[in-house]
């Protein structure tokens, strides 16, 4: 780890958060304090000694005292930020397992507590969007519940919805109805009748697909069929 020698270790300061907004980089640089990152939305990536880590919604992450750190977000972040006095259990870099929920308005000694008792976070494992394209191509006319996407990758619901938004910049099931979408306009225009379609797509009846053809996209079966 990258540290700093001429800076002095603060034990004594007193711990104060705040909620910051990250945007673009932000150059490399030290504290004398411990900082303590939670996400509350968007995805900030910080790199410590030469190790890139995430914060978001659901990893937060131990900066210890004298670490040197840079941060980056494309599209922009919300993290409560929490700067503590130099203490052992925040002396080592530390990635941050968090549960969904969190209650506004906590305070800085319940922030303390939850980078106490929080589990280390496991190493994230890769999410392809490929191979969730071609389940749910193969089986487009089945239910595809965040459970059930977040499955394919042994993720829990918040960290597949969290991870997924960072890779797609969309919600899993904004990116579901888009897919569903797509393939209806292909079949429509290649001339299947709309009850056909629908169901080989996943909605529940012709009108109601024609509803979220109008309302998604503006346009109609008949456009469709004379394209």
């Amino acid at each position: 780890m990258d540290i700093a020698p001429p800076m002095p270790v603060d034990l004594t300061a007193p711990a104060a958060a705040e909620l910051r907004h990250y945007r673009g980089d932000h150059g490399r640089h030290a504290h004398a304090h411990a900082q303590l990152l939670f996400g509350v939305g968007g995805c900030l990536d910080v790199e410590v000694g030469g190790h890139l880590m995430r914060v978001d919604a659901v990893t937060g992450l131990i900066v210890p005292a004298g670490a040197f750190h840079g941060s980056a977000s494309r599209d922009g972040a919300d993290v409560w930020v929490v700067d503590a006095p130099a203490a052992r259990e925040f002396d080592r870099v530390r990635p941050l397992a968090l549960a969904g929920g969190r209650p506004d308005g906590m305070s800085t000694a319940q922030w303390l507590e939850l980078a106490r008792t929080a589990r280390r976070a496991a190493p994230r494992r890769r999410l392809d969007p490929a191979r969730l394209e071609r389940a749910v191509a193969a089986a487009l006319h089945e239910d595809w519940p965040a459970d059930r996407m977040a499955a394919l990758f042994a993720l829990s619901v918040p960290q597949f919805h969290a991870r997924w938004r960072q890779l797609t910049g969309q919600a899993p099931q904004a990116w579901l109805r888009e897919r569903r979408l797509d393939e209806a306009q292909r079949l429509l225009r290649a001339g299947w009748p709309g009850d056909t379609v629908a169901a080989q797509v996943g909605y529940a009846s012709a009108s109601a697909l024609l509803y979220a053809l109008r309302r998604e996209r503006g346009v109609g079966a008949r456009a469709l069929r004379g394209a």
